[in-house]
């Protein structure tokens, strides 16, 4: 299973975790999963069925450029972290 970082605004909706495991072949796969064990992350990662444009999901240490549509492998890590927005 993918290795998941919580962010420690949500880490509420984790019983404290900092780390998790989930499984999913892609990014909206291993959040649905996580939803289900966890209830109310997808509300905190998703808008609209979309990731939430104020966050960035990072996949083994890259940026997932393709969305929740990002391949996630069974020994991946996975964090989402806020988008810094420049100026």
């Amino acid at each position: 299973m993918a290795r998941v970082i919580i962010p420690s605004l949500m880490r509420d909706l984790t019983g404290g975790q900092a780390e998790v495991e989930a499984e999913g072949r892609t990014l909206a796969e291993l959040v649905h999963n996580l939803d289900a064990r966890y209830p109310g992350v997808a509300g905190r990662l998703l808008v609209g069925g979309q990731l939430d444009p104020a966050l960035i999901a990072i996949v083994d240490g890259r940026p997932a450029s393709l969305g929740l549509r990002a391949r996630v492998e069974r020994d991946s890590e996975v964090r989402f972290v806020p988008a810094v927005g420049g100026g």
